[in-house]
């Protein structure tokens, strides 16, 4: 009888520390996600500070960029869906969205724990406040690069069913996210406030009950599934074959390899659907 009573007390001795702990901006934060992105919108015009332009020669050999750039939200033109697992079974994986404009131009964010350097990521410990979330913001090249090319993960691109209308309004929920962060660091949460949960906020907010959450946002190497039974991904190929055609690690390995950058980066990893009959959703 005692050996539960002392499980039962560390147990709430342990909530009771984790809840005690507050965010913070100011720790020693790996150099990648050192600065936090932050949106400025005046009607149509964008401006994001703090937007990640890394070139990597390996996971931890690389040169920081970070720029201010500019967008025009009237030009948002599509959405689009990645998923990356990175185990060896298919539960675990990070999400992310990148957000496609008229010049050719996309830009891709990302929800993601702040890491303190030396600091390794533990779902266990994602339940306990242990980490802060972030959003980052930046080029494909980086974003999908690192994970494809450095990481040697696959990684799974998809277009979401969504008007350019669409596309902006969810593009500015996570702007607002990630203002939002910027003026009052917040914790990560496993099952609560991950990747994926962050994206679906942010649909939530604007189509409430769209993206139920369960077991598929929680495992979110299954989300894709997800996306694909609500009718998200635009893509007419079956349940069985949707996901294979929508690997690009292969075409993003050769993009880099080519030396290609920017808006020509962005075309080649979508270069199996150039034209193809993806639908291009109106107003």
């Amino acid at each position: 009888m005692f050996l539960p009573l002392a499980v039962a007390l560390l147990g709430v001795a342990i909530l009771a520390w984790a809840w005690a702990v507050r965010p913070s901006h100011d720790r020693d934060w790996v150099p990648e996600q050192s600065r936090l992105p932050t949106a400025t919108i005046d009607g149509d015009r964008l401006r994001i500070d703090n937007l990640r332009n890394a070139r990597y020669r390996s996971t931890t050999d690389f040169d920081l960029r970070w720029e201010a750039q500019e967008f025009d939200l009237a030009a948002v033109e599509s959405a689009w869906f990645i998923v990356e697992p990175f185990a060896d079974w298919r539960g675990p994986a990070h999400t992310f969205v990148s957000f496609g404009f008229r010049d050719g131009r996309y830009l891709a964010v990302s929800a993601e724990v702040r890491k303190e350097q030396g600091e390794t990521y533990s779902p266990v410990l994602g339940l306990l406040r242990r980490y802060e979330l972030m959003l980052v913001m930046g080029q494909e090249r980086d974003l999908i690069g690192l994970r494809a090319v450095h990481r040697r993960d696959a990684v799974h691109l998809y277009r979401l069913k969504a008007t350019p209308a669409q596309a902006r309004a969810l593009l500015e929920r996570l702007l607002a996210k990630a203002n939002a962060i910027a003026a009052a660091p917040t914790f990560y949460n496993t099952l609560t406030a991950n990747c994926t949960t962050t994206i679906i906020d942010a649909v939530d907010a604007l189509a409430p009950g769209t993206v139920p959450v369960g077991w598929r946002t929680w495992l979110p190497g299954y989300s894709d599934d997800l996306a694909y039974d609500l009718g998200l991904i635009d893509t007419d190929l079956s349940r069985e074959a949707y996901r294979d055609a929508h690997r690009i690690d292969g075409l993003a390995k050769a993009a880099e390899a080519a030396g290609l950058e920017g808006v020509a980066y962005s075309a080649a990893i979508r270069s199996r659907w150039a034209g193809s009959t993806i639908s291009s959703p109106t107003r």
